[in-house]
């Protein structure tokens, strides 16, 4: 049917958090009279169909139901569509959707909010960034990209699912064990840096890792990308600045660069790239910021256009 809201709902996402929460906006959007299909896709990639499918069919909006991965994925399809995003935060970290300003509290704010938006046309424009890695993927993101430590940190935390929103903590104090500055060489609208460094991060929003905020300068609507880039330091000295992530004063540490940009090309051997918390591919990595690509229901508020 044209104009429902698709709510597309990870079943796995928050130890199932994501699915009830769905099931609860389904029940309200219900109530208020506003016509919805819950659907559980089996996989990221069924999730990125079922996304294509609403736009097919005319839906007035694809809510993805779920943490960031459920998001990235939903993206892929939404981006440069008429069809806007929604977000029912419902995994262990939900970083796009606090970066955007949505609700992540209970699923009642986030259903009144898509109700409203909904029946208002309200929505924000808001950038996307396109990474390309090395063995030709290509995928949209809204958060962050990691390279370097926070990468690594990222598949050793992928792997361990069971400890929820603290596995993050876990996964940094086992690779500090091992990790040693890269050989970073980086592009940023044309101008070329090499150096040592612990990590590289491409904001197109401000955090990561259940809160981590890596690029926290970074807008989703100031048509570029913010870059952190963390220098070679002893172990250490590593141990006292990575903790100030989570505040965003590890930028005031001698050892950090910051840049912007809107077209960047980063390298370093042997390292992958990750988005939203995604594995993307093997670097080098190609970013390029999509400005104003994707719409996101955003309720009434000083930030909406109306579509």
């Amino acid at each position: 049917m044209a104009d429902e809201v698709w709510l597309v709902a990870n079943a796995e996402a928050g130890g199932g958090r994501g699915s009830r929460n769905a099931s609860a906006v389904a029940r309200r959007l219900s109530e208020a009279h506003v016509a919805c299909r819950l659907i559980h896709p089996g996989s990221a990639a069924e999730s990125r169909v079922t996304a294509q499918r609403a736009i097919d069919e005319g839906a007035a909006a694809v809510v993805a139901c779920g943490g960031d991965g459920t998001v990235h994925a939903v993206l892929q399809a939404l981006v440069g569509s008429h069809v806007p995003l929604g977000i029912v935060a419902g995994g262990s970290g939900d970083d796009i959707a606090t970066g955007l300003g949505l609700p992540t509290g209970t699923p009642e704010a986030a259903a009144e909010s898509i109700i409203e938006s909904v029946r208002g046309g309200c929505t924000r424009a808001v950038d996307v960034a396109l990474a390309e890695t090395a063995d030709g993927t290509r995928r949209y993101y809204l958060g962050v990209m990691s390279t370097g430590f926070d990468s690594s940190v990222n598949e050793r935390a992928n792997r361990m699912p069971r400890l929820g929103g603290q596995r993050y903590n876990v996964a940094i104090v086992r690779e500090l064990a091992s990790f040693r500055p890269l050989d970073y060489e980086v592009d940023i609208d044309g101008v070329h840096t090499a150096a040592p460094g612990m990590l590289v991060s491409v904001g197109n929003g401000p955090q990561y890792g259940g809160g981590m905020l890596v690029c926290p300068a970074a807008e989703s609507d100031d048509g570029e990308l913010d870059v952190t880039w963390l220098g070679a330091l002893a172990r250490p000295a590593f141990l006292r600045v990575f903790p100030k992530v989570f505040s965003g004063e590890h930028v005031h540490h001698p050892a950090v660069r910051t840049y912007r940009g809107r077209v960047l090309t980063i390298s370093a051997p042997g390292q992958t790239a990750y988005a939203d918390g995604e594995r993307i591919g093997p670097l080098p990595v190609r970013v390029e910021v999509q400005p104003g690509a994707l719409r996101v229901l955003c309720g009434r508020g000083p930030q909406e256009d109306v579509a």
